[in-house]
């Protein structure tokens, strides 16, 4: 499936083959997916930011399936990462599932909602 957003990145901000500074959506449906966390699907969370990562990014993949869309028509992600865990942990988890397609994204260190949980993420996709 051909993505539907385009990334914007001025040439004068610095440029990162990970993240775009913005993305371009096209006006129509679109999908709001809640926070997605490394649980499995018997709600028990992984061991390790790596594999709740890994866990949460497929979670969020199968919510966009599901509502008609995938991860190339993502404009917009927020990562919310446990305090203290180390961000370069998480992105280098990334890589394995949501390979280099670059999106809009906000990483927040947090208290989670779930005691041992270390990442949520949450998305907003365009629905071809």
């Amino acid at each position: 499936m051909a993505a539907l957003v385009t990334p914007v990145d001025p040439p004068e901000m610095y440029q990162n083959p990970a993240f775009a500074q913005g993305m371009i959506a096209p006006s129509g449906r679109m999908l709001y997916v809640g926070g997605q966390n490394g649980a499995d699907s018997s709600g028990a969370l992984l061991t390790g930011l790596g594999a709740q990562t890994e866990q949460a990014l497929h979670n969020l993949i199968a919510v966009l399936n599901e509502g008609g869309t995938g991860p190339e028509n993502v404009v917009k992600l927020t990562i919310y990462l446990a305090a203290g865990v180390d961000p370069h942990e998480a992105y280098a988890a990334t890589g394995a599932v949501w390979g280099d397609r670059r999106t809009a994204i906000t990483v927040l260190a947090v208290s989670p909602a779930r005691e041992d949980a270390l990442v949520e993420i949450d998305a907003i996709a365009a629905i071809p």
